[in-house]
C-alpha cells in the first residue's frame, strides 16, 4: 500500500494511461517524446525518477503539462482561470539532487510551469552535467544560499531574496552551498519543443 502512493508509482501509471489512451507502443512514446525506449520502461515501472528535463519532454511529446504527467488537470482552457494551492500541499517529485513540489497542478495548458524546490545537492557533490531545454526559468529563493551555474556566464552566489532569470537553453545547474539543503521557488515556461533522444539511465 505504501508504494502505491510513492510520486515515482503515480508517474507511471500515469505515464503508462496517457500512452495507452493513445494506443502507443513504448518505441512509439520514445519517438514522440525523444526519450529512450528503456527510460520510459522504467518510469512506468517506478524503478527512476526522471529529472525535470525529462519531465518537459514527456510533457511535450504527449502535449500536456508537466503537472498533468502525474494527474489529469481539472480545468483546461478558458477566460477567468484560476488555481489555489495551500502550504504544504502540490504534486512532489524526487530528482536527482532536487525535492520538487510542483505548485497549481489542477490547470492545463499553463504557460509556464511553478514549484518550490529544495536544493539537496551540495558545491562538494555537485554532478558535471548540464540542464538544458527549451523555455525560461525564474528562480527565487526562499532559504539557504545556492550557486548558479551557466554555460556563459561567472557563477552566481544568492540568498534569501535573491532572484535569477535565465534562458533554459543554455546549459545550467543550481547547487546549495552550505551543509544544509536550501529552498527555492522556481518558475518555468515549457513551450512544445522536441530535442534529440535522451537516455539519463
Amino acid at each position: 500500500m505504501e508504494t502505491a502512493s510513492r510520486p515515482e508509482t503515480a508517474l507511471g501509471q500515469r505515464l503508462r494511461q496517457l500512452r495507452q489512451q493513445r494506443d502507443w507502443t513504448l518505441a512509439q512514446t520514445a519517438e514522440a517524446c525523444g526519450v529512450a525506449r528503456s527510460t520510459l520502461s522504467k518510469i512506468e515501472n517506478a524503478q527512476m525518477s526522471p529529472t525535470y528535463d525529462v519531465l518537459l519532454r514527456l510533457a511535450d511529446g504527449f502535449a500536456v503539462d508537466v503537472s498533468e504527467l502525474f494527474t489529469p488537470a481539472a480545468h483546461a482552457l478558458g477566460a477567468a482561470r484560476r488555481s489555489l494551492t495551500r502550504a504544504g500541499e502540490g504534486q512532489p517529485h524526487r530528482a536527482r539532487g532536487y525535492a520538487h513540489r510542483l505548485l497549481c497542478t489542477d490547470l492545463a495548458h499553463k504557460h509556464m510551469e511553478p514549484f518550490v524546490s529544495r536544493i539537496t545537492v551540495h558545491l562538494d557533490d555537485a554532478p558535471e552535467d548540464w540542464s538544458r531545454h527549451a523555455g525560461e526559468e525564474f528562480i527565487y529563493v526562499l532559504a539557504g544560499h545556492v550557486r548558479v551555474f551557466t554555460e556563459f556566464y561567472a557563477p552566481a552566489d544568492l540568498g534569501p531574496g535573491d532572484a535569477y532569470y535565465l534562458d533554459s537553453r543554455m546549459g545550467h545547474r543550481v547547487v546549495s552551498l552550505n551543509a544544509d539543503d536550501a529552498e527555492v521557488l522556481w518558475v518555468a515556461t515549457h513551450p512544445r519543443t522536441r530535442g534529440e533522444l535522451i537516455d539519463p539511465a
